[in-house]
């Protein structure tokens, strides 16, 4: 047996063995994970002022205390204030 039709058999059987393996492992079943323990968290005051102005809709646009919230939290998730407001 040559060298040459050594190293083709060789590289024939590992490539057989990763067919494999790639099938083995595709019949395995997914990991059960547990799902995440759910917590409980209580809103924020900031929060409970944008969920009001979210459901009051369009009127939250002209409402003192809604474009307030709305600059409060935009300064809590940028760190910036915007200018007029």
């Amino acid at each position: 047996m040559s060298a040459r039709l050594g190293f083709r058999l060789a590289a024939a059987g590992f490539a057989l063995l990763a067919i494999l393996v790639a099938a083995l492992q595709a019949r395995r079943p997914a990991p059960v994970s547990a799902p995440p323990a759910a917590t409980i968290q209580q809103p924020r005051p900031i929060d409970a002022r944008l969920a009001r102005c979210q459901a009051i809709g369009a009127e939250g646009a002209q409402d003192p205390d809604c474009l307030k919230a709305w600059n409060d939290a935009r300064t809590r998730f940028l760190g910036v204030r915007r200018a007029g407001g």
